[in-house]
């Protein structure tokens, strides 16, 4: 029988956690569950950190960023003991399920929890877009919007100085969030990872823009996009986090220094980084966060654990988590075709 319910926020933060947070205690609350924060990710449940929230927590945070609970990457199963402290603090603060918010890797450590008892329901936030069965994830629209900002900002400057702009956007191993701020902020080139890019076609927009009179061009990058003739992404940093990542960044230098060789233009290069994480989420994540965190707790209702709830056509669904996590979510090959009918 569910009496106490357990969340946690993991991996990187984003707009509309908030609201999702919000929303599974409200919905937790009509069954008459208690609902345990628990503080920074997976790294609350190895060191036994948490509290009860109370309605009055999530009074007024619908539209606040971040998350009150605070974040963490943390992997349980690359610490000593990792498992088994995340068991006792199970145990030890009556948690009957546990939902977690976040990606791949966040959502990644329940399923595997999973062996070892722990019930669980999965919801997907993270900026990249890009688990599967789930149309948006919880975080992408706020951050498409503050690119597609930046983009725009970017276009007066790169006018008045008859520049090459370079928008280096997060983007690991996914460019959705490059695609879709790129194609609202009208950037003239879009590179993604699922696409290496040729420098010869990137010259030849520029050169044929100048052609056409318009003497600057904007090029939106995702920090995972790599060059047809590179075998690996460019990193800013080789250390590895606890989920085996290397920190990227800096491929938007690369580009420029290869493009001022070739043209003789001036290039200059802006990496928005955690800006793209920033700010108040937009009305689109505040309601699919809001309908994702009840459904979770929906869920946790109904018995149905190791899944993952997510928004697919316009549906909220619920996939197993193994399903979800296991199989890559393709690129919407069609839209980047349409995307460089503006280049």
């Amino acid at each position: 029988m569910i009496k106490r319910i357990g969340v946690l926020t993991g991996g990187g933060d984003s707009p509309a956690i908030n609201a999702a947070i919000r929303a599974i205690l409200v919905r937790a609350l009509s069954y008459g569950y208690e609902v345990f924060g628990i503080k920074n990710g997976w790294l609350g449940l190895v060191e036994g950190e948490g509290e009860v929230l109370k309605r009055e927590a999530v009074s007024g945070i619908l539209s606040e960023g971040g998350t009150i609970l605070g974040t963490s990457r943390t992997n349980p199963f690359k610490i000593e003991n990792g498992v088994e402290k995340v068991r006792e603090n199970v145990k030890k603060f009556a948690l009957d399920a546990l939902i977690t918010i976040g990606g791949d890797d966040t959502n990644g450590v329940l399923h595997r929890m999973h062996q070892y008892g722990l019930k669980g329901v999965g919801v997907p936030q993270t900026i990249d877009n890009d688990i599967a069965y789930s149309d948006y994830s919880i975080g992408f629209d706020s951050a498409v919007e503050i690119v597609t900002d930046c983009i725009d900002k970017l276009h007066t400057t790169a006018s008045s100085h008859h520049r090459i702009m370079i928008v280096e956007v997060m983007g690991r191993d996914a460019g959705w969030l490059t695609l879709y701020g790129g194609i609202a902020g009208g950037a003239d080139v879009i590179l993604i990872p699922e696409v290496p890019f040729d420098y010869d076609e990137i010259v030849n927009v520029i050169e044929k823009r100048r052609e056409m009179g318009k003497d600057f061009s904007i090029i939106a990058v995702a920090e995972g996009a790599k060059p047809a003739e590179l075998e690996k992404q460019v990193v800013a940093s080789t250390k590895v986090d606890s989920f085996g990542h290397v920190q990227l960044g800096g491929v938007g230098n690369f580009i420029a220094r290869e493009i001022e060789k070739r043209t003789g233009y001036e290039t200059r290069v802006t990496i928005l980084g955690h800006l793209q994480r920033g700010g108040k989420p937009t009305a689109f994540d505040r309601i699919l966060a809001t309908r994702l965190g009840v459904a979770a707790v929906d869920l946790v209702y109904e018995g149905k654990f190791d899944c993952m709830v997510c928004m697919n056509k316009n549906t909220i669904i619920s996939v197993p988590l193994e399903k979800a996590l296991s199989e890559q979510k393709s690129m919407d090959m069609e839209l980047y075709k349409l995307s460089k009918l503006f280049y």
